[in-house]
């Protein structure tokens, strides 16, 4: 049922005004009761108000979802015609050209993910070195063909060492514990009858001489009705010979090796570098970045039975990448050097500890990748948010000359780097901010060469300016901050500015193409991001110094930047946006709890906002090293802290919020947006619109997602966005919704 029409005065794209009416829909679904009280170590007791809502199972929390989409969908409908023009400029840009990336290198083949202007999905290409491409898997075909009645996405690549044959990984509309893997011929793109189901955590390795594949899968358990908390447990890696139709045998992982000790959250993997008489045992610690290695002779894992694994590196030696070269393991790790060192050791050593060396130490530049070609080290970084790649080469005897630094064609990020031990030099791809992405051929004399996979946008690239700024913090730590906007942008505070951050894991928001985020520019807005504390931008210490008991840092930088970028008057509070996506829901949660003043409107994307209830969702035991494990008393503290759904105040006036989640995320659970959304949407007494987002085809964000869904969600976030900061695309139309009846939550 609507409430009464009200009038709204529109500007055309004309200039002239147009007159529209905006009937608002009665107002948001009442929530499904179930107030829980719980008690946490220390004695502290909280009360949930909305526990029913992670009840996914249940008809009527099914039924609360539909509502709450239907009355967004509702809401976003009566921002015409400005949303509609802002979608056309969205598409426009999606479509202004290839898109590429996923590139893998293999011997004298390049396989790559290319998504053609206008096509649903990336598809699978591959081409030599200088010959041509052609098509191997286009998952849209592929799905009709097995009669997928989900989107199907490629997730993973991985070719054999002759590159003769490759295994695609695809998910079905986004539900990547769905993820299954298909072994495709490269001469001829005919699948294989080989099918591994549940390979969400990946195929890891092929055997040397490609016969046979490695793969992790979740316990039996976890695929049992009411057991998906143990989706992420207790994993183990797996050896699928071709063309075998019994059981894989195990191979590693959790309960194989009484010598090789497990936890739940551990993830195995089998790896068989080229050119290598060791296979390598891995574990990555739940989402901690810091592995554990062990080594064996490839012939004993091959032959199977008892393997004798022999461990080299632990997670106190802080390593976070590796690389191999014969029998040579170079290491990236942050062992006294916060930065990251290099350092390498003789996997045939008894004690391979011992001949450990420095060959990169730490320095200005962040190490990001160590990658082993034929001519040399390759060591991709980051100085000042900007790429450097360096090489040592190797020299006949096999030991390493001087490192130095490679040229690269502009300021910006090798968003492709790609590398065969049995080719010289590596394939580099550069983008920034307003430059899009250039994929090169590096060879051993530093020279570049276009592949000519990818063709520049038809996009005018020269009307943007991008620019890198510090903003002191409040503790005085100076932030990382980017800036794009229009060539000759006004500052007089009155622009609409998209203000996004992130902050966890280590991870670093790096330049990219903003393509279709470039929208938001046309619009007259300025596009920010923050590098909050908590990411890699600056190393290990800026990651530690947003991780668990410091992760209020992360919300300060954000609040901080938000502060600078309305006293130098790039906009102000009522034109100020900000986002936060997945483990970016503590930042955005916090920052709009803790200064709801400062912003106008904010998007909760498949955002942590709940974190003491994670627990309670398959990937929350996995994350406790990140952010705190609510089951001990200094866990719950930080958790607490954390938690925006837990400082929510009745009575606050909150900016707008739009709540975005996919119904298939298997990383952040649908109820922790609902939630939170649910909260707000009783405890605001702003009047500003709090929307629910669902897409039943979809899983974590934009990760997965068809042309038509990343269309169609921009198009939604940035319309109640500006619509919120007052753009004159939505010129007239009330930013606050009519009063909704009192209700009980």
């Amino acid at each position: 049922m609507l409430r009464s029409a009200i009038t709204a005065v529109l500007i055309a794209s004309t200039g002239a005004v147009a007159i529209a009416t905006v009937s608002w829909p009665a107002g948001p679904p009442t929530a499904v009761a179930g107030r829980v009280a719980d008690r946490y170590p220390g004695g502290r007791t909280l009360t949930d108000p909305y526990r029913r809502l992670e009840d996914l199972k249940s008809p009527a929390v099914r039924s609360y979802f539909k509502s709450q989409a239907n009355y967004t969908k509702a809401v976003l409908g009566q921002l015409r015609p400005g949303r509609e023009r802002l979608q056309a400029d969205i598409a426009r840009l999606v479509d202004a050209g290839t898109t590429v990336g996923g590139v893998v290198r293999s011997a004298d083949r390049i396989f790559y993910l290319e998504r053609p202007a206008g096509a649903n999905d990336a598809r699978l290409m591959v081409r030599t070195d200088k010959g041509t491409s052609r098509l191997l898997l286009d998952p849209d075909a592929f799905g009709k063909q097995i009669g997928s009645k989900a989107h199907l996405s490629i997730s993973e690549v991985l070719p054999t060492p002759d590159a003769s044959k490759v295994a695609v990984s695809l998910v079905p509309g986004g539900a990547e514990f769905e993820t299954f893997t298909r072994i495709i011929d490269v001469a001829t793109g005919t699948p294989a009858p080989d099918a591994l189901q549940h390979t969400w955590f990946g195929v890891t390795s092929w055997s040397p001489d490609g016969k046979a594949l490695y793969y992790n899968n979740p316990p039996a358990i976890a695929l049992q009705p009411g057991h998906e908390a143990e989706r992420e447990l207790n994993a183990r890696t797996y050896e699928h010979v071709l063309g075998a139709t019994g059981n894989d045998p195990v191979v590693f992982g959790s309960g194989v090796d009484s010598k090789v000790p497990f936890v739940p959250i551990d993830q195995p993997a089998v790896i068989f570098p080229l050119g290598s008489t060791f296979a390598l045992g891995t574990i990555a610690h739940g989402v901690q970045n810091e592995i554990t290695v062990y080594a064996a002779p490839a012939s004993a894992v091959l032959a199977g039975g008892s393997i004798p694994w022999r461990k080299i590196v632990d997670v106190g030696d802080a390593v976070v990448g590796f690389d191999v070269r014969g029998d040579t393991l170079y290491l990236q790790t942050h062992k006294d050097a916060l930065s990251f060192k290099v350092t390498a050791l003789d996997l045939r050593q008894a004690d391979p500890a011992a001949t450990a060396r420095v060959v990169v130490p730490e320095s200005s530049t962040v190490v990001q990748q160590v990658g082993v070609a034929k001519d040399a080290l390759y060591v991709r970084g980051i100085e000042s948010g900007l790429a450097r790649l360096r090489k040592l080469p190797f020299t006949p005897s096999g030991a390493l000359g001087p490192i130095a630094d490679v040229a690269l064609p502009f300021s910006g990020t090798l968003e492709e780097f790609a590398v065969d031990r049995r080719v010289d030099g590596a394939i580099v791809g550069l983008v920034s901010w307003v430059k899009p992405k250039q994929i090169d051929t590096l060879d051993a004399s530093g020279g570049l060469g276009d592949t000519g996979i990818v063709k520049p946008p038809n996009i005018d690239v020269t009307q943007y300016d991008s620019l890198e700024v510090s903003v002191p913090s409040t503790d005085g730590a100076m932030v990382p901050v980017s800036i794009t906007m229009k060539r000759g942008q006004k500052l007089d505070g009155s622009a609409p500015a998209y203000l996004e951050a992130y902050g966890a894991y280590g991870l670093d928001i790096d330049p990219y193409f903003l393509d279709s985020q470039l929208a938001w520019v046309n619009a007259g807005g300025v596009y920010v991001v923050a590098h909050v504390r908590g990411g890699g931008e600056k190393g290990e210490s800026w990651h530690l110094a947003g991780k668990g008991p410091t992760k209020q840092h992360t919300i300060d930088d954000a609040i901080a930047t938000a502060r600078w970028l309305i006293a130098n008057k790039y906009t102000s509070a009522a034109h100020l946006a900000i986002e936060g996506t997945s483990a970016g829901g503590i930042m955005v949660g916090g920052a709009i709890t803790q200064h709801p003043e400062l912003f106008a409107a904010a998007i909760d994307g498949v955002g942590v906002t709940d974190a003491l209830r994670s627990i309670a969702e398959p990937n929350g035991a996995v994350n406790f090293p990140e952010f705190g494990d609510p089951r001990t008393a200094d866990g719950f503290n930080d958790l607490y802290k954390m938690d925006a759904y837990q400082h929510i105040v009745n009575g606050t006036k909150y900016p707008a919020v739009i709540g975005i989640t996919g119904i298939n995320d298997p990383r952040v659970a649908p109820w922790q947006v609902a939630k939170f959304v649910t909260r707000l949407q009783h405890a605001s007494s702003s009047g500003r619109p709090v929307l629910m987002r669902v897409d039943y085809d979809a899983g974590h964000g934009l990760l997965a997602a068809s042309r038509e869904q990343r269309i169609a969600l921009i198009t939604d976030e940035f319309s109640f966005l500006l619509w919120q900061c007052r753009s004159p695309l939505f010129a007239g139309i009330p930013i606050t919704l009519p009063k909704r009846a009192a209700t009980k939550g």
